[in-house]
C-alpha cells in the first residue's frame, strides 16, 4: 500500500512553498511555512490522523492504537530549510511517516500503541539563530530567553509567533510527558556519500554527532586603502581570514572532527575601505564530546592570540552546544532488524549533521534510519533520491512500525 510516487510528488509539493523564487528557502513562522503546515495538516488527515497545530507551530497527527489514548510512538522530522537548500532534508521524514500511518489506515490496522507523526517546524534555525526549536518545545526544553531573538529584519519570535497566530505564553503546551512517548524514531536522508559508496539503499544511525557554534565579531579601524600602510592596519576581515584557517588547520588534524566558517560578513563592505568590523559564523562537530570541547578550547584560545597579535577586539558568542546524542540500542536493533527483513545488509554509521532527535533524547529514547542520498549532496539544490530508496527506506520505516516492541518500563 505504500506509493513512492505519492512521497516523492509531496516533498515536490513541500518544495513549491519557498520565499526563494526558482530554489527552496523556508523558514520558521513564515508565510511559506504556513502554506507547507496546511499541505502537511491536510495528508495526515487524509491518512486517517487527526491533526493539529501545536503551541510551538508544529504540525501533530495522532493515529490511535487498538484503544483510544496509548502511549505513542513518536515519527517525524523538520519542515523548515536552510537557505537554496534540497527538498528532501527533512521534508522526506514527515512525508514517509505520514505514508507508513496511511498504508496502516488502509488495511484497517491498529497496533497496541498509538502512532503520532511530527512535522517540526524548526530545526536548522535559520531565523532567529537558534536551532531545534521545535523539537526542544515538545522536549519541554525550550529556552524562554530565545524568545527575544531577533531575525534579520528586527522581529522578534515573539512577535513572530503572535504575527503566526501562535500565543507565546503558551508555549509550554507543545511539551509531552515522559508516560505518553514510548520512543522517538526519524527517517532522513544521510546527508553523506558512506551508503552510496556501500551500494546500499538505508543504514541505522549509531549517534548524532556534538556540535558548538559561535557568532564571531571582531573590531578593527576602517580606513583608506590607498593610504594606509599595510604594517599599521587593523583589518578585521585579515584577522577573521585567518582564525577560518587556524579552524580549518585544527579540524583537519583529526579525520573525524570537522569545523566550519559558513557565514562571513566585512563591513562597511566598501572596495577601497579596509574593513573595520568582520563577523563570521563557527560550526565545531565531533563523534566524542571530549574531542570537540578540546578542539574548542584550543581554537577559542588560538584565535584570541591571533587578535591581539593584529591589534583588534573579537567577541564570541555561543549560540549552540549540543553532546553527542546516542541512539538506544533497543531501537538500533528493531531497526536493523527491519532493514534485515527487507534484504538488506545492516550498515550501522553517525550522523554528521544535527537532527532534532537531539533535542528528543531529552525526552525519550531516540533512533534513526538513513536513507541514501546521491553523492552525499545535502544543503545544496543539487540534493536528490531516487524514487526506488525512497520506497526502501517507507517499506523499512513501516516495517519497524508494524513490529514495534516497546521497551519495559521499570
Amino acid at each position: 500500500m505504500l506509493d513512492s510516487r505519492r512521497i516523492m510528488q509531496r516533498c515536490d509539493a513541500l518544495a513549491r512553498h519557498s520565499e526563494l523564487a526558482g530554489g527552496l528557502t523556508r523558514v520558521y513562522l513564515s508565510q511559506e511555512q504556513a502554506a507547507a503546515n496546511r499541505l502537511v495538516l491536510g495528508w495526515m488527515r487524509e491518512a486517517g490522523m487527526s491533526a493539529r497545530l501545536d503551541a510551538a507551530g508544529n504540525c501533530v497527527g495522532r493515529y490511535e492504537g487498538d484503544r483510544p489514548g496509548l502511549p505513542a510512538l513518536l515519527l517525524g522530522s523538520h519542515l523548515d530549510t536552510v537557505r537554496d537548500a534540497g527538498k528532501y532534508d527533512g521534508m522526506l521524514g514527515v512525508v514517509a511517516a505520514i505514508e507508513c500511518v496511511h498504508a496502516l489506515n488502509a488495511n484497517g490496522r491498529r497496533l497496541p500503541f498509538a502512532i503520532e507523526t511530527v512535522g517540526f517546524g524548526d530545526e536548522e534555525g535559520v531565523r532567529f539563530n537558534a536551532t531545534l526549536l521545535g523539537s526542544r518545545a515538545v522536549a519541554g526544553t525550550f529556552k524562554p530567553e530565545v524568545l527575544d531573538s531577533v531575525d534579520a529584519d528586527g522581529v522578534s519570535m515573539r512577535e513572530a509567533m503572535q504575527n503566526f497566530g501562535l500565543d507565546a505564553a503558551r508555549l509550554g503546551a507543545a511539551a509531552r510527558r515522559r508516560e505518553d512517548v514510548l520512543a522517538y524514531a526519524e527517517l532522513h536522508i544521510e546527508q553523506g556519500p558512506v551508503l552510496e559508496a556501500d551500494g546500499l539503499a538505508v543504514g541505522v544511525v549509531t549517534a548524532i554527532n556534538g556540535a558548538t557554534r559561535f557568532a564571531v565579531e571582531i573590531d578593527g579601524t576602517a580606513g583608506h586603502a590607498g593610504t594606509v600602510p599595510m604594517d599599521l592596519r587593523r583589518d578585521a576581515f585579515a584577522a577573521a581570514a585567518e582564525c577560518a584557517l587556524a579552524i580549518e588547520r585544527r579540524c583537519a588534524s583529526v579525520p573525524v572532527l570537522v569545523g566550519t566558517v559558513g557565514k562571513v560578513e566585512a563591513l562597511p563592505g566598501a572596495v577601497n575601505v579596509i574593513p573595520g568590523k568582520a563577523r563570521f559564523s563557527i560550526d565545531i562537530r565531533a563523534p566524542e564530546d571530549a574531542m570537540r570541547i578540546a578542539a574548542v578550547e584550543h581554537l577559542l584560545a588560538e584565535m584570541n592570540a591571533i587578535c591581539a597579535r593584529r591589534k583588534v577586539a573579537m567577541q564570541v558568542i555561543k549560540t549552540h552546544e549540543g553532546g553527542v546524542a546516542a541512539c538506544a540500542p533497543w531501537l538500533m536493533d528493531q531497526i536493523g532488524a527491519a532493514i534485515a527483513a527487507e534484504g538488506i545488509a545492516v550498515r550501522k554509521l553517525p550522523s554528521g549533521a544535527g537532527h532534532d532527535g537531539m533535542a528528543m533524547i531529552e525526552l525519550c529514547d531516540i533512533g534513526m534510519l538513513f536513507v541514501r542520498c546521491e553523492k552525499g549532496i545535502s544543503h545544496n539544490p543539487a540534493e536528490a533520491i531516487s524514487a526506488a530508496d525512497a520506497q526502501t527506506g517507507a517499506q523499512v520505516l513501516l516495517r519497524f512500525i508494524e513490529n514495534f516492541q516497546p521497551k519495559t518500563r521499570a
